[in-house]
């Protein structure tokens, strides 16, 4: 099992920084939230991609790939009325792809709740339509730079469309694509009637990527979900990609964040 940190847990730093610091705290990679080098990965040139895969080389780390792709540039929508504004977020998730990979990342993660909300006025079914639309595009262009795109199902309190890993699934298999899988959330997980490891059992070997947190929005360790049985599960079902740290409230600091978190997935992840 390989343990990532995802970046914006380093608040303010700049991603060469925040690099440096998650090889120092023991992880052996970085999950890079694109919205923390600029609003737009249009805006970074060639030259400062290599510069930041470089960093991340010289460090000896791995960059793991990208999240909350969505936060910026503001006003993307993957299932939205309007087309145009579609085929911009489609064209938008393949900059997104193309970015990835030029760092070297192999996982791009989709969550973005906000930018998926089925609109009022519009069904289930026509956003689903529309939204695979949306996906098509860029797990062509996945495919072409072998970055596997990651749908994330998450908790009804932030999205009204696919909370559940067996809906994310029935999505994904849509378009039939190795490309194309879905990730597991522990937090997100935690609203699901069903157990963490049954779901991480039924939905092998079609997640690629997981997160690690706790149901308190902090990191694993912090709270009262037991990974124990999830690593059990993980283990069973012969998954080996990455772990990685996903934390949505920063008091304690990074460093605490990043060594409290890391030794305790040491811990039920050993022998």
């Amino acid at each position: 099992m390989k343990f990532a940190i995802c970046s914006e847990i380093f608040q303010g730093q700049a991603v060469e920084d925040a690099i440096r610091q998650a090889a120092r705290l023991g992880f052996d990679a970085i999950e890079i939230a694109p919205f923390t080098i600029a609003n737009s990965v249009n805006d970074l040139s060639p030259e400062r991609r290599l510069s930041i895969r470089n960093e991340a080389r010289n460090a000896g780390i791995e960059i793991s790939g990208i999240h909350w792709v969505l936060v910026k540039p503001e006003g993307l929508y993957i299932n939205c009325p309007d087309s145009s504004l579609r085929r911009k977020t489609a064209s938008y998730f393949c900059d997104l792809v193309d970015f990835c990979a030029d760092l070297g990342g192999r996982f791009m993660i989709v969550g973005s709740p906000k930018q998926r909300n089925v609109m009022e006025g519009v069904s289930f079914e026509q956003a689903w339509d529309w939204a695979l639309e949306t996906f098509a595009v860029a797990v062509k262009q996945a495919a072409q730079r072998q970055v596997t795109l990651c749908l994330e199902p998450l908790a009804p309190v932030e999205t009204n469309f696919i909370n559940t890993a067996e809906d994310a699934l029935r999505f994904t298999r849509q378009l039939e694509s190795p490309w194309f899988k879905i990730m597991l959330d522990v937090k997100a997980m935690c609203s699901e009637s069903k157990t963490i490891p049954q779901i991480i059992r039924e939905s092998w070997p079609d997640f690629a990527y997981f997160h690690a947190n706790d149901r308190n929005l902090k990191g694993p360790g912090f709270g009262d979900v037991d990974f124990v049985p999830i690593a059990d599960a993980l283990k069973e079902v012969g998954y080996s990609g990455f772990v990685s740290v996903e934390v949505f409230k920063f008091e304690e600091g990074y460093e605490v964040i990043g060594e409290k978190s890391l030794a305790y997935l040491r811990k039920v992840f050993s022998p």
